[in-house]
């Protein structure tokens, strides 16, 4: 009898298609979140899950897998939505895709970068609304990335692959902030590491690259925001709950700081999780908004579906899954 994995929502099919050559597959048919109730409905007996991010996979829904389940796979690099420790008692493995986004991500960022000191979103909506009447010496004036300073707080894959882009593409200076200092970095790049308070102060554009962790909520609030320059521009790929949206929105409306960019917020989907946040952002200029998209290419979102797939492969095959976290 074919082993039973259960696939959350409808991912690209590269990785769907390895899976049923060996096991019984089913994906939901609904391409939305599904609600706890009905994850555990379906996870019933099955050997394998493939999730989402936006699926939150605590010991309730492994107890209803029973056990047989041996390994939930994360279609994504962040593990913050499964709760690992639960998994680790329970002998499943967990697994995520990482390195495989992490040139699409890193440019995302950097669009979101050009976006903002081009003022392109603004420019767009300008002449969409019939207002452009011809060339004006002072019209969206903005500002130029070479030789500014970016700051990269979070110094993995994607925020490396940042720099690589700033400094060798835009003549960008470096400065980062990380746990751990990387000397080869540093001599490659002529970066400077700096502490977080520093970089703050120092920095034009300050990119995150941080996972999600206790230490990292919030990690740029009210404080930090009033520690950049007022000319700065922030911009998160990370993960929403890195910065405390209702210090930033402040710091916008009062022009702390010139421009952020996100594509991840708190309360996905909402952007901002009080209510009366969601108008406010809506109506900034200084403001660009991308609904988590900053890994959407479709050579990466396949990527991701074949390696979600070779890491559950691995594990109903009795062999240790490449990306194995725990």
């Amino acid at each position: 009898m074919k082993m039973k994995i259960f696939v959350t929502r409808k991912i690209p099919k590269a990785g769907i298609n390895l899976l049923k050559k060996k096991y019984n597959v089913k994906v939901s048919p609904h391409d939305r979140v599904l609600s706890k109730k009905k994850i555990m409905q379906n996870v019933k007996g099955v050997d394998a899950i493939l999730c989402l991010l936006t699926d939150t996979i605590d010991e309730d829904i492994m107890d209803a897998a029973g056990d047989k389940l041996k390994v939930i796979a994360n279609y994504a690099v962040g593990i913050n939505n499964i709760d690992v420790g639960a998994a680790k008692k329970r002998k499943i493995m967990v697994t995520n895709t990482p390195g495989v986004l992490t040139d699409t991500v890193a440019e995302h960022a950097f669009g979101l970068m050009i976006a903002l000191a081009q003022r392109i979103v603004e420019a767009d909506k300008y002449i969409r609304a019939g207002k452009f009447k011809g060339w004006e010496p002072m019209l969206f004036l903005g500002d130029d990335l070479m030789e500014k300073t970016l700051g990269i707080i979070g110094l993995g894959r994607i925020g490396f692959a940042v720099a690589q882009r700033a400094v060798n593409g835009m003549g960008m200076k470096v400065i980062y902030n990380d746990i751990n200092r990387n000397k080869n970095f540093e001599k490659r790049f002529q970066a400077k590491y700096a502490a977080k308070q520093q970089l703050l102060k120092k920095a034009d554009f300050v990119s995150l690259h941080v996972p999600l962790l206790p230490a990292t909520k919030h990690l740029i609030g009210v404080k930090e925001l009033k520690m950049m320059k007022k000319d700065a521009y922030l911009i998160n790929t990370s993960r929403g709950p890195v910065i405390d949206e209702k210090a930033l929105i402040t710091a916008l409306e009062k022009k702390i700081i010139k421009g952020a960019a996100l594509d991840v917020f708190e309360c996905e989907p909402k952007l901002g999780c009080a209510a009366d946040i969601a108008g406010r952002f809506r109506k900034l200029d200084n403001a660009i908004f991308t609904p988590h998209i900053a890994s959407a290419s479709i050579i990466t979102r396949s990527k991701m579906s074949e390696m979600a797939a070779k890491n559950i492969i691995a594990a109903l095959s009795g062999r240790k899954p490449p990306n194995i976290v725990n």
